[in-house]
């Protein structure tokens, strides 16, 4: 009997141990981040379950996960900017900080009224970045909240809206292509005055009639291992059942999601870096030519 409770002892303090390692799920906004710039731009509503920014000519606005991660799943439910959004930006994205920074993205660039949204996603290894890939949107994103997931693990990294993916970038380390799996990342959200570039390139700018513009974030879910320095490295690639994400299962996507993959691409994407030979001159990064899912 005492050695059964002496097992018994030992699973309860290993999976506490674990749940000490993991995000919070049901954090709400105060709890779970903090306000980074234009603090009188944000708004934390609905019992701190929702949050809006807003850009007005005098500033936008941004706020950043309290914790740092490594690998999980982060899912954010966005409204973007209705109307004659041109010029805005709206981010949601992973970043560590330094010039070697790691950073994993969602950009949504405005547009005027009636035209559609650019969904901007993009990957950093150790400060260098280019591997961009643009779609549009098969829905309304101003008209209600839409789920936007980022979810990254030691083999992948996979963007998905609602459940359906829409770009994955693998882990090829093995054929020298960096891959981010040795810093920690915050989670982050702004919207700011992007008409320098977002919109056409920066030839439609940002129409301050249609000030002030709102994005709105509703149920901001990290169900990820909080980074706690190098010996994270090591316990957040675990195939440990807690840290769901490093199993097999999700080590690459399904046939049914690679087909809704396919899907967006053949029909949504409006850019992808590795058909771009005239920017590369014609020399194109490794991973063009490796499968991604």
């Amino acid at each position: 009997m005492a050695n059964l409770r002496g097992l018994l002892f030992i699973a309860h303090l290993a999976i506490f141990l674990v749940a000490l390692n993991l995000g919070l799920v049901d954090a709400s906004f105060p709890k779970s981040v903090h306000n980074t710039w234009g603090s009188q731009e944000m708004e934390i509503q609905s019992n701190g379950d929702d949050l809006q920014l807003t850009l007005d000519q005098f500033s936008g606005s941004g706020f950043k996960s309290k914790r740092q991660f490594l690998f999980g799943s982060f899912e954010m439910l966005i409204k973007l900017v209705p109307g004659n959004s041109a010029g805005t930006v709206t981010t949601y994205y992973l970043a560590s900080t330094g010039s070697k920074h790691d950073e994993i993205d969602f950009e949504f660039l405005g547009n005027v009224a009636g035209q559609p949204y650019t969904i901007h996603t993009n990957v950093f290894t150790q400060g260098v970045g280019n591997r961009e890939e643009q779609f549009h949107p098969w829905f309304d994103p101003t008209a209600s909240f839409h789920n936007y997931t980022i979810r990254w693990n030691p083999s992948e990294i996979v963007w998905s809206i609602d459940g359906i993916p829409i770009r994955v970038f693998r882990n090829y380390e093995s054929q020298g292509i960096p891959f981010p799996n040795q810093q920690g990342m915050r989670a982050y959200s702004s919207i700011w005055n992007g008409e320098s570039w977002a919109t056409d390139g920066g030839l439609v700018k940002i129409d301050w009639n249609s000030a002030p513009f709102k994005a709105s974030f509703r149920r901001f879910r990290p169900r990820a291992c909080k980074w706690s320095g190098p010996v994270s490295i090591g316990q957040c690639s675990s195939r440990s059942p807690a840290y769901w994400w490093s199993s097999p299962a999700y080590s690459s996507l399904s046939y049914s999601q690679i087909g809704q993959m396919m899907w967006v691409q053949n029909n949504y994407r409006t850019y992808n870096y590795c058909t771009d030979f005239k920017r590369f001159n014609g020399i194109m990064p490794h991973e063009c030519y490796l499968q991604q899912y």
